[in-house]
C-alpha cells in the first residue's frame, strides 16, 4: 500500500519552521515572472519540512532546485538552507545514516546530486565521503540484462523513466569526481537502451514504464512497454539528459554527442505535442481528450530542460524561448502566494491498489497543491529562465 505524507495546502498557514528572505537582488530577479514567484518561494522555504524521516528523493529535488537557484543568482539564504538540511544528515566521517543502500530504490539517489555542489562551496570532505556512501547502492543495484538499474527492488526487472533522473546524473557527477570515466560510458549505454526500448517510434516520445519480463499487467506482452505517456515521466527524462550533458563536460565526447541527440530528439518530439497555451498535458499525447489537463510539474520540467539545452548548445535558440514561454505561462497561470497548483501528487506502476498504466489511471490521481516535486521542478525552470 502507498502511503504519502500530508503536503501543506497553504505556505502562507503552514508553520514556520526556519528564518528564511531572499535578498532584495533576488526578489527584483524573480519578479520576472510575476510578484507572486519570489513570494511563494521565501514563504515555501519557510515553512518546508522533510517529505519523510529518511534520505528521500523529493527532499533531494527540492535541494537541488534551491542549489539551482542559487548558482543563477547568487543569494546565500538558498545555499544555506540546503547546507543546513543536509548538513544535519551527513555525518563528519561522511556516512548518512538516514540511507539504506540495501533497500536498492533507484529513487533514493537522488538526494546525492547535492553533495558534490556542498562539498566544493564548502571544502567539508564528509559531503565527498557520502558522494561514496550513495555510490555504494549503484555498485550491487541490480540490473536488467540489458544493464539498465532496477527502478526498485520492489519492481524487479523494471526500468521506468523517473528512474533516469533518479540515478544518472549523480552518477555521472561521480564518474568525473573520482576519476572513472567507464562510469559515464555506463550511462549513456543504459540512456541508449531506454531510447530503444521505450520510445514509440511513432510519436518519438516515451512511454512511462519497461518490464522486461513481461509479467505485469501493465506491459504490452510484445514490446513490455506501458502504454502511455505520462507528463512528468517525459519531464524526468528531459531532465535526466539535460542535466547529464551539463555534469558530463570533460567526459567522453562521443558519449556526451550520443546524449545530446537524445536530447534534440525527445525536444523535437515534446515541442509537437505543446498545448494550445504551450505547456503540456498529464498524458502528453492525448491531449484532446476529456479529462486531461495542463501539468504543472511536466510543464516545468520540460520547460526547465528545453532552456537548459539551447544554452548548452544542444537545442536550438528558439527552443529555449518555448521553454522560457513555458514557465512563464506556468508561473501565472499555477503559482499564487499560497501555493503552486495543478500537480499530480505520484504516479505509478504496479503496486496496490494496482496501476495499471492506462490513460483512465492517470486521470485519476490527486492533483496535490505545493507538491515538493513541483515546486521542485518550478525552482530549477526559474533558474533557467533567469540566465536568458
Amino acid at each position: 500500500m502507498i502511503v504519502l505524507p500530508r503536503v501543506p495546502d497553504s505556505v502562507k498557514t503552514a508553520p514556520v519552521k526556519r528564518a528564511f528572505s531572499l535578498s532584495d537582488k533576488a526578489l527584483t530577479a524573480l519578479s520576472r515572472f510575476g510578484a507572486q514567484v519570489p513570494v511563494f518561494i521565501e514563504s515555501y522555504i519557510r515553512v518546508w519540512t522533510p517529505y519523510r524521516d529518511f534520505w528521500n528523493y523529493e527532499d533531494g529535488c527540492v535541494w537541488t532546485g534551491a542549489l539551482a537557484l542559487y548558482a543563477a543568482i547568487g543569494d546565500k539564504a538558498l545555499l544555506d538552507f540546503v547546507y543546513n538540511e543536509v548538513g544535519a544528515r551527513v555525518t563528519p566521517d561522511g556516512r548518512i545514516p538516514s540511507f539504506d543502500p540495501s533497500e536498492f530504490n533507484i529513487d533514493g539517489v537522488q538526494a546525492g546530486r547535492v553533495l558534490e555542489p556542498l562539498w566544493r562551496r564548502t571544502g567539508e570532505d564528509r559531503f565527498l565521503g557520502a558522494m561514496g556512501a550513495q555510490f555504494s547502492q549503484l555498485l550491487s543495484h541490480p540490473r536488467t540484462k540489458s544493464g539498465n538499474y532496477w527502478h526498485k527492488n520492489i519492481y524487479p526487472h523494471q526500468i521506468w523513466l523517473d528512474g533516469l533522473y533518479m540515478a544518472q546524473p549523480f552518477q555521472t557527477q561521480y564518474a568525473r569526481v573520482t576519476d572513472r570515466p567507464y562510469l559515464f560510458e555506463d550511462t549513456v549505454a543504459q540512456f541508449r537502451f531506454v531510447g530503444q526500448a521505450l520510445r514509440d517510434p511513432a510519436t518519438g516520445l516515451y512511454r512511462h514504464g519497461w518490464d522486461e519480463s513481461r509479467t505485469e499487467r501493465w506491459a504490452d506482452p510484445d514490446t513490455g512497454r506501458s502504454s502511455c505517456v505520462w507528463g512528468r515521466a517525459m519531464g524526468w527524462w528531459i531532465m535526466a539528459l539535460a542535466d547529464v550533458l551539463e555534469l558530463s563536460e570533460g567526459l567522453d565526447p562521443v558519449g556526451r554527442a550520443e546524449i545530446a541527440g537524445l536530447l534534440l530528439d525527445t525536444a523535437e518530439a515534446l515541442t509537437e505535442m505543446r498545448s494550445d497555451a504551450g505547456l503540456w498535458h498529464q498524458v502528453v499525447d492525448q491531449g484532446g481528450r476529456e479529462g486531461n489537463y495542463e501539468e504543472a510539474s511536466a510543464s516545468l520540467m520540460i520547460a526547465c530542460a528545453l532552456m537548459k539545452g539551447a544554452r548548452l548548445g544542444a537545442l536550438p535558440k528558439a527552443h529555449g524561448l518555448l521553454g522560457l514561454e513555458a514557465l512563464q505561462t506556468a508561473c501565472a497561470r499555477f503559482v499564487s502566494p499560497q501555493r503552486l497548483t495543478g500537480v499530480c501528487g505520484v504516479a505509478g506502476l504496479g503496486n496496490t491498489p494496482y496501476r495499471d498504466g492506462s490513460f483512465d489511471y492517470y486521470l485519476s490521481e490527486k492533483i496535490t497543491p505545493n507538491d515538493p516535486k513541483g515546486v521542485a521542478a518550478l525552482m530549477m525552470a526559474l533558474a533557467e529562465g533567469l540566465r536568458i
